[in-house]
């Protein structure tokens, strides 16, 4: 293809696809041109089933209509947590009133939130309306440390000043998300940031991993879903035979399971008998549940489905290109994560997808090199300067 070699030369080094085979070169384009046609078609949803609408933006940012949208179920059982924590209250000594209260169940315990999110927000001083200094501040710190450490990690894996400047501006585009006072006090929002943030502090080829078992370590008190990248960080620590760092990874994981054997024996001595069990989040929604869940937890939601569906098989592509430790980790957790939303989670879960947007977009930047590179495999064709 004349004319792409003066973008492309300088990405050869980090081009996973460079030397594969024709065959699977061509059967990875097949594959991708299914899903790019699939993700284009298939219907996002929400709730029980209706179609999801993108919500405006003044709803979304800021102004008088966005503090004025009524709360949903979810976010108005946790304002009341934090107004009764705030109050005095021990949280395990009113929970299982207000899931009651609110018709939610309490089995299974993981039903219940880990209390960290509801105790920081009450200390914090967080408002309905999300206008309290220390929150505002917290959100804003989170996110130029997100973007922050994401322009860092690009500069020590090499990627080039016109890349790094496309691939942080990315990372802003999905971190800002963080900045939505509405959904304070939800918990996938703040965790997610977190990982977001652990992810861009870790450094395995400069063997720099402590700040991010520690960011990693908050998120995870946050939000039990976090557990996937910690399990997986420390896989990848092991496979390295980087055996202090997976020893810190394996100890955070036993901290956890610790914790959460706590969390559930006291969320069951305040539930009865008479107290029903939840359905099932084995909802097995599909390629759908996963674009529903990042697609409506990022901000693609206000571009068109044909449009975010496309884009957002083009990210883990772009991940499964780039030949780095970050690349590689960040194609197994997306494609991990995306895999758990197409089994488990309701319709209504798709908050969940929060949990991996923040940065995902970035994976856009070599989403080109990706595909061109296994063009050029399968078809026998190269670039000409």
């Amino acid at each position: 293809m004349v004319g792409a070699g003066a973008w492309y030369q300088p990405l050869r080094a980090a081009d996973r696809f460079a030397g594969w085979g024709a065959w699977p070169a061509r059967l990875a384009l097949a594959l991708l041109a299914v899903l790019l046609v699939a993700s284009a078609v298939v219907p996002l949803t929400v709730g029980r089933g209706q179609a999801a609408k993108p919500p405006s933006v003044a709803r979304l940012v800021g102004g008088s209509k966005a503090a004025a949208r009524p709360r949903d179920a979810d976010l108005a059982l946790y304002d009341r947590a934090i107004a009764r924590i705030r109050a005095g209250e021990n949280y395990y000594d009113f929970i299982a009133q207000e899931h009651r209260r609110a018709d939610y169940p309490l089995r299974p315990g993981v039903a219940v939130r880990l209390p960290t999110l509801a105790y920081l927000a009450a200390w914090s001083g967080l408002r309905e309306d999300g206008l309290a200094p220390v929150p505002v501040l917290a959100a804003l710190a989170l996110m130029a440390g997100v973007v922050g450490s994401w322009w860092g990690r690009l500069c020590a894996l090499g990627v080039s000043p016109e890349l790094r400047r496309i691939g942080t501006a990315l990372v802003f585009f999905g971190a800002a998300l963080g900045l939505n006072r509405y959904y304070f006090v939800l918990h996938e929002l703040w965790a997610g940031m977190l990982l977001a943030l652990a992810f861009g502090l870790h450094r395995p080829e400069q063997k720099r991993w402590l700040g991010a078992v520690l960011v990693a370590g908050l998120a995870l008190a946050i939000r039990e879903h976090s557990l996937p990248f910690v399990a997986l960080m420390g896989a990848m620590a092991a496979w390295r035979r980087a055996w202090g760092e997976a020893l810190a990874w394996g100890a955070l994981v036993v901290l956890f399971a610790l914790g959460l054997a706590w969390h559930l024996h006291l969320v069951a001595l305040h539930t009865l008998p008479s107290d029903p069990t939840g359905p099932s989040w084995l909802a097995m929604r599909g390629l759908g549940g996963f674009l529903a869940n990042t697609v409506l937890s990022s901000n693609l939601r206000f571009l068109p489905h044909t449009i975010a569906g496309p884009l957002t098989i083009l990210m883990l592509l772009g991940w499964a290109g780039w030949r780095s430790s970050a690349g590689v980790t960040g194609f197994l957790l997306y494609t991990g994560y995306g895999f758990a939303f197409a089994v488990a989670g309701r319709p209504d879960n798709f908050y969940w997808g929060a949990m991996i947007t923040p940065v995902m977009a970035l994976g856009l930047v070599f989403a080109p090199m990706a595909g061109c590179s296994l063009w050029r495999a399968a078809f026998n064709r190269d670039w000409v300067a």
